[in-house]
């Protein structure tokens, strides 16, 4: 089993080089167009991108993604170049399902990383499925220790795992389990999917349980159906393809958990992920009600290569944000939020 977890992690990494068609292209954040202001009335060098994350500032809404983690050479490289530019950057980085170091313990080191980024976010990752396969609060505790996280991702991944030709699809009863968790842990808890949308009854069953932040990570960008329609163990197995496009996209998921916290009247932190790309990508999701936007895919082709290109990445990223919060006329992210920017 420890040599299975761990060789998957290779896995993934491998179908996403072999295979282009994993990125789908269908967020929905094309469609949306925005309201260009030829009359800003702004200084470009006075806007101020920074925002709070919990409890520490970051100088532009973004969290680098979760992506991997294992027992390799180039996946411990991965991480620590995306921890050091998360760093230099001054932008939160999540890191990719912990479950690999407790049956691999070498893994514990690709997750070690607060030297590498000593004062910014850093969120742990833990799969809500393994709280009927074991785990509880000492385990999750774990992950948040080797990371010494501000957070915890508990992620939600029913599709990946019925794919998985090993997945663990017993999803019964989380949301007690959640609700149980929650208040042991001395970081907060974040709920995401990862890839298929967070829906609205999703939302209600996460803050029932104690949430308040959630990662609507919506379907458009990587499947994680298709990447692993590439494990399977029959040829003639086609069900990754069936499904790789299932779920909400992100702009659904995100107008949608919006609507329910605020008929609610909750306060809750919105974390848009699933086919973000670019900077006006941003700039939408935090007009359509997002606090932090996550962001994965772009990332991985420049973190196998360096720490400088993984910062080159960022830097553009913050630039184009930048430019469209110029063309909107906001002079920082409370701006753009309250931004009339849709053009209906």
């Amino acid at each position: 089993m420890a040599d299975q977890i761990n060789s998957r992690k290779e896995d993934h990494l491998r179908a996403i080089e072999r295979d282009a068609d994993i990125e789908r292209h269908a967020s929905g954040f094309d469609a949306i167009r925005l309201t260009h202001r030829a009359l800003p009335e702004l200084d470009f060098d006075a806007i101020d991108t920074r925002v709070s994350f919990i409890g520490k500032e970051l100088s532009m809404p973004l969290l680098i993604s979760s992506m991997t983690g294992g027992d390799s050479d180039e996946i411990l490289r991965i991480n620590r170049n995306l921890a050091e530019a998360a760093e230099e950057c001054g932008v939160a980085m999540a890191v990719g399902s912990q479950r690999v170091m407790f049956s691999t313990p070498a893994a514990r080191k690709s997750f070690a990383l607060r030297d590498y980024a000593p004062t910014t976010v850093l969120l742990g990752n833990i799969g809500a499925v393994q709280l009927n396969k074991g785990f509880g609060a000492d385990e999750c505790q774990q992950a948040v220790d080797v990371l010494q996280a501000d957070g915890l991702y508990l992620h939600l991944n029913p599709l990946q795992e019925a794919i998985q030709p090993e997945g663990d699809r017993d999803f019964s009863g989380l949301a007690r389990k959640i609700a149980k968790l929650v208040p042991q842990m001395d970081v907060p808890i974040l709920l995401k999917e990862v890839g298929a949308g967070l829906s609205p009854a999703d939302i209600v069953r996460g803050l029932q349980a104690g949430i308040r932040h959630f990662d609507v990570a919506g379907r458009g960008g990587t499947s994680w159906s298709r990447i692993e329609y590439h494990r399977r163990k029959d040829d003639a197995d086609d069900l990754g393809l069936v499904f790789q496009d299932w779920g909400l996209t992100t702009v659904e998921a995100l107008t949608a958990a919006k609507t329910t916290l605020e008929t609610g009247g909750h306060d809750a932190t919105l974390i848009a992920s699933g086919g973000l790309r670019n900077g006006v990508d941003m700039a939408k999701a935090i007009l359509l009600g997002a606090d932090i936007c996550g962001i994965a895919a772009p990332f991985l082709a420049a973190a196998q290569d360096s720490r400088g290109a993984v910062i080159n990445q960022i830097n553009a990223l913050h630039r184009e944000f930048r430019t469209a919060m110029f063309l909107l006329g906001c002079t920082n992210c409370d701006e753009l939020r309250r931004c009339d920017g849709l053009l209906k």
